[in-house]
């Protein structure tokens, strides 16, 4: 038997949890060097989510333009050479 297409979740529907489970919690605040093993599990602090976008770039920003912007190479001097 299948899911009816109403019940079916979309990948957009899908969002980022602004709450932290008590063992997610407690792992970043290891990482900050935070915890002691001696403290409480209950009654931890607020520990804020970040959300990152990434934006696409556009196909013409990545090609340089050529024409005034050309620069001529130049030779390296070697002072070790004579």
């Amino acid at each position: 038997m299948s899911i009816h297409p109403s019940l079916k979740m979309s990948s957009k529907d899908k969002q980022t949890r602004s709450v932290l489970k008590r063992t997610e919690r407690i792992k970043i605040l290891l990482e900050k060097g935070q915890w002691q093993k001696s403290n409480s599990i209950y009654g931890l602090p607020k520990i804020k989510v970040f959300r990152m976008k990434i934006k696409k770039e556009k196909a013409t920003a990545e090609q340089p333009q050529t024409g005034a912007t050309e620069s001529k190479p130049t030779e390296e001097i070697n002072p070790t050479k004579s």
